[in-house]
Order: structure tokens, then sequence, then C-alpha cells
């Protein structure tokens, strides 16, 4: 035991060498090849499966209908394009089968009655996804090009986070001692459970309040709003994606200035009205500019601030009792 303790290095110990200033700069290097070469093989890989990447931004558009009340559809086939789906009621359609909101599907076609051509519908099974009520256009030739590139960038440095975290952790960890890693382990770990919760939170709940919203005040300005360019709705997907995630890292910001001494329980509880005004605008400026998801964000925010004010009062009262029972 006293062997196996006396090699256990010190918490103050340096993590690597010393080397000249030349040969960080070679390292450094090596890292971001390391890093762009990994990113473009995800991007390689991600340019194969671009479809599954464009349902899966789909899906936000599919629960936009999230908190009404579901009503039946009807959706009509003609030939290979589909038209829907369109709200119904039951009066319009006496047919529709059973259920609260049946969603239907007919074919449109023709039959020869009495020498005379007659429009028929013919019920059909629904297959696959439910036709989404926005569709998604490409405008101009060059776009089905760039939203495949776009599209495959931000999912590949999504996929190769993990590897290029890894190759930059190369090169700055051997220059922090033993307690600067346990530290940057521990943030690190909160920083990505906090980033993946409010990525998660604003893909289930936040986007589909915003595009209904969005919806929503183009009708009321007798506008139609539901063909959107392709291009445009997966740059405003993925940035207010990124948006909330590095919104969600303001706690590890305030309580590590807590834990180097800069602020305090009380400073924190002071600026608390400043916090909550401060969430609003950022609110105001990463979601859309109406008052539901800017709201939808504020809140979260301010519950996180205030979390770091107990935390930070929790951490406060355990030093002082540390200090009151240490030894004069």
């Amino acid at each position: 035991m006293a062997d196996s303790a006396a090699v256990m290095p010190p918490e103050d110990t340096e993590g690597g060498p010393r080397k000249p200033f030349l040969d960080h700069l070679e390292d450094l290097r090596m890292a971001l090849l390391k890093c762009v070469g990994v990113i473009f093989l995800a991007l390689i890989v991600c340019l194969f499966v671009d479809n599954k990447l464009a349902a899966l931004l789909e899906y936000p558009i599919r629960r936009m209908d999230l908190f009404n009340r579901a009503q039946p559809t009807v959706s009509l086939l003609i030939g290979s394009t589909r038209l829907g789906p369109y709200p119904v009621s039951r009066d319009q359609f006496p047919g529709l089968p059973p259920g609260d909101a049946p969603q239907m599907v007919f074919r449109l076609g023709t039959a020869q009655v009495g020498g005379e051509q007659v429009a028929t519908l013919k019920p059909e099974p629904p297959a696959g996804p439910e036709a989404l009520r926005v569709k998604l256009r490409n405008f101009n030739p060059a776009e089905g090009f760039t939203v495949a590139f776009h599209l495959a960038l931000y999912a590949s440095l999504v996929v190769s986070a993990p590897f290029w975290l890894y190759f930059l952790g190369q090169f700055i960890l051997p220059a922090l001692r033993v307690r600067e890693r346990k530290f940057l382990f521990t943030w690190l770990g909160w920083g990505i459970l906090l980033f993946l919760t409010g990525v998660l939170l604003t893909y289930f709940l936040l986007l589909p309040l915003a595009l209904r919203a969005s919806i929503e005040y183009s009708n009321l300005l007798g506008f139609d709003a539901y063909e959107w360019r392709a291009d445009e709705y997966i740059s405003f997907t993925c940035k207010f994606l990124l948006g909330m995630g590095l919104g969600f890292q303001f706690p590890l910001v305030v309580l590590t200035l807590v834990k180097i001494g800069i602020l305090s329980y009380r400073q924190l509880a002071h600026f608390r009205r400043h916090v909550i005004v401060l969430s609003f605008i950022l609110g105001a400026i990463l979601t859309t500019p109406e008052v539901i998801t800017q709201v939808a964000m504020a809140v979260p925010l301010c519950l996180l601030y205030e979390s770091c004010i107990w935390l930070a009062w929790f951490w406060e009262r355990k030093k002082r009792r540390a200090e009151a029972a240490a030894p004069a």
C-alpha cells in the first residue's frame, strides 16, 4: 500500500513534458488535420443517408399540431402525386371510418358510367409516413445539391464530434495538471448533458411550437404558408437547435465563476432580475419573433439560473461549515 501510494502522482503535477513552441505548433497542426479528416469522412457517409437526415429534420413539422385537438384529414392520390392532408368534417365525408381523427387516403380516378367519364374516389390504406402539411421545396436547379451538402455537413459535425473532441483533447490535456484535468472532465460531462437537454427540448417541443406559430401569423396576414424553401428550413432548424444547446451552457459559465470566486450566492440573487431580462432577450434572438417560443425558451433558462443560485448557496454553506469545523 505504501509503495502504491508513493507512485500516485500528486494533483498539482504537470500533465506532460515541456516542448518548444514550434513543436506545439506541429502538434496543433496534426490535431487539426485529424479533425478535418474525420469530419470529411463523416461528411461522405452522411451524403449517402441524406434522405434519412431530411426525414429526421421534418419530424418537428409533423408535430406542429402537438397541442391541438386532432381532427379527421383526407389525402388525395393522383397518379404518383399526393395532395394533402386536408382537415375535413364528417358532414363533408360521411364515409370516414370510426375514430376521433381518422387519416384517410383516397385515389382519384375515373370510371366509364353510361358512356360518360365519372370521377371516382377509391379509399386506400395510408402507406408510409403521414404527408407533411408544409411542403419543402427547391426553387432552382442548384438547390438540390446545396441542400444535400448543407444537411450532410451539419450532420457530419455532430456525428464526428466524439472523434474531433478526442483529437483536440490529445493536444490540450498534456498541458494541464491532474487537478485541472479532473475539473475539465467534470464540466465537460455536465456541458454535454446540458447541451443534449437543450437540443432535445427544442426538437420535441419548441420547434413544433415555433413552426406552428409561423403558420398562424402568416394566415393572419392572409398569406399562404404551406410551402417553404428546403435550404432555409434546414438552416433555421439547425441554428435553432444549436442556439438552444449553447444557451443551456449558461449555468456552467455561472457556476465556474462561482467556483473561482468571482461571483457569490448573494451576487447571483442580486442579479436575478437582470438574468430574467437577459433570458427573454436571448429567447428573442435565438427563436422566431413571436411570444410563445420566446417564453418557452426563457423559462428554462430562468429555472437553470435559479438552480445555480441554490447550488451556490449550498457550496457557500458547506464551505462555512468546513471552516467552522477546522481546528484553529
